[in-house]
Parts: structure tokens; sequence; C-alpha cells
């Protein structure tokens, strides 16, 4: 699995470099499993995230019991207008309007 961030996306993620880069797929209140949200974390903490995809920017760390819900080419784009980020594929939008959360 790999992905690939856009130069708008490293633009704004490059000033937290240090700590793990996360693609979080939260299922909390989300009231079953195939209804979790992706969001991009940057955690100082490794934690229980076991599974590296290759990316242009960083390594981007995910829980492989979820990485069912990923797609094996994934892009990160910055969406200025929104302040966010969107995570999509060739096949589907997988987070149009996705969250930043720095921890680091």
């Amino acid at each position: 699995m790999r992905v690939t961030f856009t130069d708008q996306a490293i633009e704004k993620l490059e000033r937290d470099s240090e700590g793990y880069m996360k693609l979080h797929y939260d299922i909390e209140d989300c009231g079953c499993v195939v209804n979790g949200v992706t969001q991009l974390v940057n955690d100082s903490a490794q934690g229980d995230f076991n599974m590296t995809l290759e990316s242009n920017f960083r390594p981007v760390l995910i829980q492989k019991q979820y990485k069912v819900f990923f797609d094996k080419e994934m892009k990160i784009d910055f969406l200025p207008k929104h302040q966010c980020f969107m995570l999509k594929s060739d096949s589907e939008i997988i987070n149009p309007r996705m969250r930043y959360i720095n921890k680091g």
C-alpha cells in the first residue's frame, strides 16, 4: 500500500515533521466498524499502529486490522478553501474533508 501526498499537503504538513504520521480509522461513536471515519494524525507515540505504508513524504502508519478500508494506492491533498485534507484513490473519495490532528 502507498500514499502520495500532493505538494499542497506536504507544504501544510512539513512544519510538523517529528513524530509518527498516521491514518487513523476512527470508529468511536460510529455505531459500526463499517461507518468509521479516517483522520490524519501526527503523534509522538506509535501506539498500536502496526503497519507502515510507503509515501513520497513520510512513512504513514495504519492499524493492520483496518487495512480493508483503505485502497492500495491513495492520495492525500490539502483543500485550502476548507482548511482540511482529502483522502482519495482512483476508485473513490475515502474522506472528502479529512481532519488533521497534531498530537506531536
